[in-house]
């Protein structure tokens, strides 16, 4: 299959190389989309075929599948292009399907299809698993460098200050959705748990700046009919985006690599 890769920034360009390289029999790198031609020219120079810089339109006319590591102001340019040509569209972007939840009839009448990657997160089978039966509550507190939630919206919004400090702060609690909403840019992990279980509306969040982490810290606890359970994540952020951890491209290119291969691990 030809695969088309929207975006060579933190996650989109770890994703082009390893397609460039040939990692995942079955699956060639044939275009890529971005907004910034010049850059995504520089990053090119190290693939061993360089490959056509089109449009999003022509792109979801050339390729198989899409991957969109967009930012979140460009994903609906993406998506709706791939969706109605009928590509598989791949995202780590919970919180734009949150927010396009029209996407899904879309891909549904051209016969597309939408895969919410797992990104920085764990346990979204269990997730999904326990949501075949009866979810009772489920809580997601996410810790994180100041420097990692710097620039987020709800920051601005309420004017807290996260510089200098040393203490853990919490900047925010609600609702995965007002979550997504209020740091597009950190909490897409919030709004995928939510789409995995009892909905972003229902699904408790809280979100630290701690200043003595190094890593990006996720703890998911669940309760339900069929289980209850507890899980945490601290993720490396990447050198680019300190937001982003780099273990979400990685886990696109496993998305990618299930495609394919034969035997499959996990729901």
């Amino acid at each position: 299959m030809d695969v088309g890769v929207a975006g060579l920034g933190t996650i989109g360009t770890v994703v082009a190389r390893s397609l460039d390289r040939g990692d995942i029999d079955g699956l060639r790198l044939a275009a890529i989309t971005t907004r910034s031609q010049e850059k995504a020219l520089d990053r090119m120079k190290e693939f061993s075929r360089p490959v056509p810089l089109v449009t999003a339109h022509e792109l979801a006319e050339l390729v198989d599948v899409v991957v969109g590591c967009v930012p979140k102001d460009a994903f609906e340019e993406i998506a709706v292009p791939a969706l109605e040509a009928g590509c598989t569209f791949i995202t780590v972007s919970g919180g734009s399907l949150l927010e396009h939840p029209e996407l899904a009839e879309l891909a549904k009448r051209s016969g597309g299809r939408i895969i919410l990657a797992t990104g920085a997160l764990l346990g979204l089978d269990a997730i999904r698993a326990a949501a075949e039966g009866q979810i009772e509550s489920v809580k997601m507190v996410t810790a994180k460098p100041p420097v990692s939630l710097a620039g987020a919206p709800h920051l601005e919004k309420h004017a807290i200050d996260i510089d200098n400090l040393s203490e853990p702060l919490k900047v925010f609690e609600g609702s995965a959705a007002e979550g997504a909403r209020g740091f597009p840019a950190n909490v897409n992990v919030a709004a995928a748990v939510g789409l995995a279980g009892i909905g972003a509306e229902f699904t408790q969040l809280e979100i630290w700046a701690d200043p003595h982490l190094e890593r990006n810290t996720h703890v998911i606890k669940v309760e339900a009919d069929s289980a209850r359970f507890e899980m945490k994540i601290e993720n490396v952020p990447s050198e680019e985006k300190p937001g982003t951890g780099k273990i979400t491209a990685l886990s696109v290119i496993n998305t990618l690599r299930g495609l394919v291969e034969p035997l499959r691990i996990g729901s």
